[in-house]
């Protein structure tokens, strides 16, 4: 049976929250299987719509790299790369630029939002980025772009480039499929538990980081916001604790009515909120050192790296070459 292709990537633009480690990262490990192959890219070029300082944006694409091993994805099986180690990324990114049209770049939602928190450098990249994320997609002729919902935009977007190429020079590219994991679901602010978990958020405490020292971990869940019910229930409009409850079943794998049903009646918020804490803790502390280890041994990350990018590299050549050829590059 011929393996579906999965390409992955996460941008070094800090440590992820637990809302990026319960929707996403997690999941990529189980993605290795019999019947998938997959890549792992660090986005490190896509980090260039904002500002970087040079040596931060390197440490950090290596620790994101190491995060990535940690939370369970190996390397040997699974080739794991910084994106601008493989040149072909930005060979493509012109040939699709020339085949995407402004009004679909106009229609992307997230240009609107970095557009607004970043008003003092509104740069050509921020605008053109989702045909890069295109061709990090089309460069291994991905079947499956595992993608939240708010990123369904983008593999729409791969799609009708790789459709639209297809159609002008031929069967060139496959046309990938969005893939949302059924494991894992949408972790919200503990301060704020009508958006989304974010990392950006001004409110430190509004996120859980992957690498948060237990005690901080602890710390921000006893401030979660709840409600002035004190019932332990999963119930519609009670945003806080239905968040809460939601992070418990995530972490521990149990249903919410058992989880409900974990807690004995007339428990207040403080046993739900150290629960919860606790739960989350037991979660990421062997990721936490688990990274630590790999960090430590600087050589062998390195090496990790080199050796996934050269894995890459040889199968995206193999795409830059007939697309090159196609339009007359070569």
């Amino acid at each position: 049976m011929e393996k579906k292709i999965i390409l992955s990537g996460i941008q070094p633009s800090g440590v992820p929250t637990l809302g990026n480690y319960i929707g996403a990262l997690r999941n990529w490990k189980l993605l290795q299987s019999d019947d998938k192959f997959c890549y792992y890219c660090v986005a490190n070029m896509h980090a260039l719509t904002v500002r970087q300082d040079a040596q931060e944006l390197r440490s950090r694409s290596m620790g994101m790299a190491a995060l990535l091993i940690a939370c369970g994805i190996d390397p040997k099986v699974s080739p794991l790369f910084i994106q601008s180690d493989v040149v072909q990324h930005a060979q493509l990114n012109w040939v699709l630029a020339c085949n995407t049209y402004m009004g679909e770049l106009n229609r992307m939602t997230q240009f609107k939002d970095k557009s607004a928190k970043h008003a003092d450098n509104i740069n050509a990249g921020l605008f053109t980025y989702p045909v890069l994320m295109a061709g990090d997609i089309l460069l291994y002729q991905a079947d499956l772009v595992p993608v939240g919902h708010d990123q369904k935009q983008h593999v729409e977007l791969a799609r009708n480039i790789a459709i639209r190429f297809n159609n002008a020079y031929g069967e060139i590219f496959k046309v990938p499929e969005p893939y949302i994991p059924k494991l894992g679901g949408r972790v919200m602010s503990l301060t704020d538990p009508e958006k989304k978990m974010s990392k950006s958020d001004a409110n430190p405490n509004s996120y859980i980081s992957i690498l948060d020292d237990p005690a901080v971990i602890t710390k921000k869940f006893k401030r979660a916001v709840t409600d002035s019910e004190g019932r332990i229930a999963y119930e519609e409009g009670r945003h806080g604790v239905n968040n809460l409850l939601s992070i418990y079943c995530a972490v521990t794998g149990m249903t919410m009515e058992d989880a409900v049903a974990s807690f004995p009646e007339g428990s207040g918020y403080g046993l739900l909120k150290k629960t919860v804490a606790d739960a989350v803790i037991a979660e990421i502390e062997p990721v936490q050192n688990e990274y630590k280890r790999i960090l430590a041994d600087r050589g062998e990350l390195e090496a990790i790296v080199k050796r996934g990018a050269e894995q890459a590299s040889e199968v995206a050549e193999k795409t830059i070459d007939l697309v090159y050829k196609k339009v007359g590059l070569r």
